[in-house]
């Protein structure tokens, strides 16, 4: 045989052990979070860089209170006097936004203060939901103004300011913020809702996959904004943005996609459509969308409904169903 022929066999059989792990799909551990006493539900919204995790936990979506996941521990943060309350985000100093019913009934932002939730209040419409929190303490949401409409705000050393909308009467929310105090959320314009970006003080429309509308849910330190769009026929697909443009990341089956979370490796989480006809919790690695359902123990009993964190350790958490029981909060560790 080719002396230089021999050498290449041997050059690929050795190469072909890399280029498995390389092609091989992440695995995952995964861990129930479990719910507080006397409840039976839960649902992770958010992880930080520690791997500290809020949501909420009590017996239904709608009747809950605050929680934080914190070194094995549980411990519930109550609510602002209602039945409902969850935490959407959490900052590196495990400080929570979200927002909560108050002892009326009415929803109120939050943000929280040693480990006490304290509502920052609203646009003059006497009713806020809050979002998103970042590294600095700074809060987004939507607030109703006094002539109720419903704008995105900024909640920043102690104020809370509005961000404008694009011009359309509707539903307009800021949905994240990340530590350099830009913001993204979804605002109607004369003709339709749109994605948005806020920054220094100015609202960019973004734009869509080709079809009528898009919504922005979160955005990395770098700048990458997840969402959904709608694409030319009609779909709705979650997407990233590269060089301010949005890519497509596609489906795991059927025609719906949104995208909740995004890390500062550009790697996005969220849901989609899925062969059983249900929604199934998705990863995008950069490279195509994967099940996550496909990516943990097969004999784990979990069926991963959505992923809704990231952290910069690859960290996921969501919610889903294990073994048939009512919808429990997960976190999922790389292996």
């Amino acid at each position: 045989m080719n002396a230089s022929l021999q050498r290449f066999r041997i050059f690929v059989v050795l190469l072909l052990p890399a280029v498995a792990s390389l092609c091989a799909a992440q695995s995952y551990k995964v861990t129930d979070l479990g719910d507080l006493p006397g409840g039976n539900f839960s649902q992770a919204q958010a992880i930080n860089a520690s791997g500290q995790i809020t949501g909420m936990a009590g017996d239904s979506k709608s009747n809950g209170v605050v929680v934080l996941y914190s070194k094995g521990k549980k411990t519930d943060l109550g609510s602002l006097g209602g039945g409902k309350a969850i935490g959407n985000g959490i900052n590196k100093s495990a400080q929570i936004a979200g927002y909560s019913t108050n002892s009326a009934g009415t929803y109120r932002a939050f943000v929280t203060v040693d480990g006490k939730l304290v509502d920052i209040g609203d646009l003059g419409g006497g009713s806020s939901v809050g979002y998103g929190v970042n590294d600095s303490g700074q809060v987004v949401g939507a607030s109703y103004t006094s002539d109720q409409g419903v704008v995105p705000f900024l909640y920043s050393k102690g104020k809370m300011i509005s961000l404008g909308t694009l011009g359309g009467q509707g539903w307009n929310s800021a949905n994240g913020v990340n530590n350099a105090g830009v913001v993204v959320g979804t605002s109607w314009a004369p003709n339709g809702f749109f994605g948005f970006v806020w920054k220094n003080g100015k609202m960019k429309q973004l734009g869509t996959l080709g079809g009528a509308f898009s919504q922005a849910y979160a955005l990395n330190n770098n700048g990458q904004i997840t969402g959904a769009a709608y694409t030319t026929d009609g779909a709705l697909h979650a997407f990233i943005t590269t060089g301010g443009k949005l890519k497509d990341l596609g489906v795991i089956s059927g025609s719906a996609s949104w995208g909740f979370a995004i890390n500062d490796s550009g790697i996005v989480v969220g849901q989609s459509t899925a062969q059983n006809g249900l929604y199934h919790a998705f990863v995008y690695n950069g490279r195509k969308m994967l099940d996550l359902n496909k990516l943990i123990p097969p004999n784990s009993g979990w069926e991963l409904d959505v992923a809704n964190g990231i952290n910069d350790a690859g960290e996921i958490v969501g919610y889903g169903t294990r073994n048939g029981t009512n919808l429990h909060a997960f976190l999922l560790t790389p292996q």
